[in-house]
């Protein structure tokens, strides 16, 4: 027998030039089928959906791309590349464009909130769906310790600067993957020491800082990405870590203002839901598409 035919479907793990920057991404299922849209978050990469996409790849065409700076893709110096919310939001589509990805299922992540939503409020007709998992869009879900870190990202003094730097080092990462959680033994060290060893790349901590700072821009934006949401109203599936000290539950339980058809799941753990329940998430999504139109 053929080695390859006993794994017909494979996750395939790729990289794409668009523009100045080589972008890894990981790509998995049928592209004649509709494109599930995996956008991580900080400090992670689409390492991050390493156990969700072999559940999902039999029924979507799946994409998670990771943004410069972040997981196996380029990282530019800042005076090459422009570290913004906005710019990862233009590269992506301008990624999109190249894979001819017209129409997708968008998952949102943390950063990947403001990267997709950019995305939409330009091109409202590619969405199909709307998946949030701790990617907050409300002013509802600003966690302390977010309030607090983009008040040191804004100041000018070097002490809150090195707080700010504080935040790219493995304690914190560690933290930010088990704060929250029902048991920490469940939780691989894999995630938080391989984004703590590709955040440690010469300079990679500047660029973080520059997107930290950047990071108020998204407030500003929060009140239109929420006017075109109310106004496509697509379906909304809300899975949310409930102990997140990030992005709190209340940015989770804002979506049932606005949406008419909306599931709603909040897990007993912290930032990252995936971490320990990417079964029932995977579950919960592959029933949630499939009510949707495509």
């Amino acid at each position: 027998m053929n080695a390859q035919s006993t794994n017909p479907n494979p996750v395939l793990h790729k990289t794409q030039q668009v523009d100045s920057v080589q972008l890894f991404y990981r790509e998995a299922g049928d592209p004649s089928k509709p494109t599930l849209l995996l956008l991580h978050g900080f400090p992670s990469s689409s390492f991050m959906f390493r156990n969700l996409i072999p559940l999902l790849k039999n029924h979507y065409h799946v994409i998670a791309p990771d943004y410069p700076g972040f997981g196996f893709s380029d990282a530019p110096s800042p005076e090459k590349f422009e570290y913004t919310y906005e710019n990862f939001s233009v590269l992506l589509e301008k990624f999109l464009a190249i894979k001819k990805i017209e129409k997708f299922h968008l998952y949102i992540f943390d950063y990947g909130a403001p990267v997709g939503m950019r995305l939409i409020q330009r091109r409202p007709e590619m969405l199909l769906s709307l998946i949030s998992q701790n990617g907050n869009i409300y002013m509802d879900g600003i966690g302390e310790l977010l309030k607090k870190s983009g008040q040191q990202a804004a100041s000018d003094k070097e002490e809150d600067k090195k707080e700010v730097y504080k935040l790219f080092e493995l304690p914190f990462m560690k933290w930010k993957y088990t704060n929250g959680v029902s048991d920490p033994s469940k939780i691989s060290p894999d995630g938080y020491n391989l984004d703590a060893l590709l955040m440690a790349r010469p300079g990679n901590k500047e660029i973080q800082y520059l997107l930290r700072r950047n990071y108020k821009t998204n407030l500003a934006e929060y009140p239109k990405w929420q006017e075109t949401l109310r106004r496509l109203q697509p379906r909304v599936l809300v899975i949310w870590g409930a102990n997140d000290e990030v992005f709190i539950k209340e940015g989770a339980e804002a979506f049932k203002r606005d949406f008419k058809n909306l599931e709603f799941h909040l897990y007993p753990t912290g930032h990252f839901v995936l971490e320990e329940y990417y079964e029932d998430a995977a579950s919960r999504i592959l029933s949630f598409l499939a009510n949707t139109k495509s």
